[in-house]
């Protein structure tokens, strides 16, 4: 892991996310890894996919134009990191807008050419995915609806990185009644798996 790209998403600086995400820079800065930060509430992020963006989703490089920074982003880490809490089970609404506009084709992945044909994986540089997140569900009740935003990213999203693509997950469960003791826990769980990803050597791209 040379250069990571942290997509941080939560709306109060006092969540315990936030603690999360400033571990996870801890860790990036002592192993030595480059690092952008996407903190896409304090940014302003607009994760709505208009008219006018759905019109030109598909129209290369167009697409990108409204989100270009983003793009160049995506293009420049070797590494994804997501740090948010699951609402309803699932993405916060603001990082998958985030996934909507700037997963764009000729960027993210490459349209097929023939009908029926599936989707190319467009980032096959990005090598390693780690994924921390926070739940109010319990542990079983997650699993028994689904998962879908640890799956849209550990599966959907992982289908166009590289295709060893290294893996990390973490989630503290029943967020509602946890104790300093259960934060604290979790935290060592993230440094941890954190820690072993930056290390693992990367696999090759494609």
């Amino acid at each position: 892991m040379k250069r990571a790209l942290i997509l941080y998403c939560h709306p109060r600086e006092t969540s315990f996310n936030h603690a999360i995400k400033e571990l996870v820079i801890a860790r990036l800065e002592k192993a030595g890894v480059d690092y952008r930060l996407r903190d896409l509430y304090a940014e302003g992020f607009d994760p709505v996919l208009s008219a006018h963006d759905h019109e030109i989703y598909e129209t290369v490089p167009d697409n990108r134009a409204l989100v270009e920074r983003d793009c160049q982003d995506i293009e420049w880490c070797d590494s994804l990191i997501f740090v948010y809490p699951t609402w309803w089970y699932g993405l916060p609404a603001m990082l998958k807008g985030w996934l909507d506009r700037t997963m764009v084709p000729g960027v993210s992945f490459i349209m097929p050419e023939e009908v029926g044909g599936d989707i190319k994986p467009g980032l096959t540089h990005i090598t390693k995915l780690g994924v921390f997140t926070t739940c109010g569900a319990s542990r079983w009740l997650t699993f028994f609806v689904g998962a879908p935003g640890k799956r849209t990213l550990l599966r959907g999203l992982r289908v166009i990185l590289a295709k060893r693509c290294k893996t990390a997950f973490a989630a503290h469960f029943l967020m509602d009644s946890s104790t300093a003791q259960s934060r604290a826990r979790h935290l060592e769980r993230v440094q941890k798996r954190l820690d072993k990803l930056i290390a693992a050597p990367s696999p090759k791209e494609g």
